[in-house]
């Protein structure tokens, strides 16, 4: 028997999908797009029985006549995938959202198959609502219901956390894409930070890598600026202070390792959600957040000039639970 994971589109889906990978037992399956990073993550990856990667797209982006195609499309496929479920004997779809869960998980109703679903942001997404009154289980970090309370976190983050107590580094992260926003926002308090003597890790992201070095260079500033990278746990750890976009693997990892932040929100989201990730955080004590147009040097400078670093960090370290990925995944072996 088999567990099909399904889901991505994002590098937060993603994330969650190699978290719980890595804790489970049984022979796992993985189903995404052909859309997105789904492919260039887990085309090649061993710890699969096999991979599959289907044409799917998107509905919301679309006109009518788009969304009734991409909708026909979407059911075709999941009639299809059946044939997969069948054919790898799967005890469960786990999926964690986004265009390319679609199929697999009406699949598996149609099947039935238990389905459990991970939402991972404060906003429910489309699908998932859709979705959520045929799901066996319903599992949200933010949702005071949900059978485990839990946001899947890859383990080093928690074995690389710490408490802070004194502001000596930031981390900026844009992620591997960069935030252009977040970019030209730094390159101004940068001077102020540097005369602090505080120290700047800039995931500035892979097209804006050199323009923001150069610009660091004519400032004569010795900041370590990267674009994408596998060692952002190790960079965390050495921040006190991050300024991030609030996606929800990028805020739960930085939770996990007890890192402070100030969260600026993509402002083109769907449903708003990282607003509303960040709003949780907030709500606890345990973040900052402003809109990407409140953004500017004095109010980050008054954030950093009284903020208790000690505390929040506290606060943080209590809010994630590191076995949250092992829960998920005794969960998921557990049903047949």
């Amino acid at each position: 028997m088999s567990i099909i994971l399904t889901g991505g589109g994002t590098g937060g889906h993603l994330a969650i999908v190699a978290a719980i990978k890595d804790n489970l037992k049984s022979e796992i399956v993985y189903i995404g797009s052909t859309k997105g990073q789904d492919r260039v993550w887990f085309e090649n990856n061993k710890s699969f029985a096999a991979t599959y990667f289907l044409d799917s797209q998107g509905v919301m982006d679309k006109g009518k006549l788009g969304k009734i195609f991409a909708l026909l499309q979407i059911f075709k496929q999941a009639w299809q995938t059946r044939a997969l479920l069948k054919e790898h004997n799967a005890k469960v779809v786990f999926s964690v959202g986004g265009y390319s869960a679609a199929p697999a998980s009406i699949a598996a109703i149609l099947s039935g198959i238990p389905l459990v679903i991970h939402e991972q942001n404060a906003a429910v997404g489309s699908l998932n609502r859709l979705l959520r009154p045929f799901a066996k289980y319903f599992i949200s970090s933010y949702d005071e219901n949900s059978p485990i309370k839990a946001y899947p976190v890859k383990e080093i983050f928690f074995n690389l956390s710490r408490r802070r107590e004194k502001l000596k580094t930031i981390l900026i992260s844009g992620g591997s894409q960069g935030a252009k926003a977040l970019n030209e926002f730094t390159l101004k308090i940068a001077p102020e930070l540097n005369r602090r003597g505080i120290k700047i890790y800039h995931q500035a992201g892979v097209k804006h890598l050199e323009n923001v070095k150069k610009e660091y260079e004519k400032m004569g500033i010795d900041a370590e600026v990267f674009g994408f990278t596998k060692e952002m746990p190790q960079i965390m750890a050495k921040a006190d202070f991050a300024i991030a976009r609030a996606g929800a693997s990028t805020l739960w990892e930085l939770a996990a390792n007890g890192l402070p932040a100030l969260f600026i929100p993509y402002p083109y989201a769907a449903g708003d959600h990282q607003y509303y990730n960040a709003k949780f955080l907030v709500d606890e004590g345990a973040a900052f957040l402003l809109r990407e147009n409140e953004l500017n040097v004095k109010k980050v400078l008054d954030i950093l000039d009284n903020i208790n670093l000690k505390e929040m960090s506290q606060k943080l370290l209590k809010l994630n639970n590191p076995n949250g990925a092992k829960e998920i995944a005794k969960l998921l072996e557990s049903l047949e």
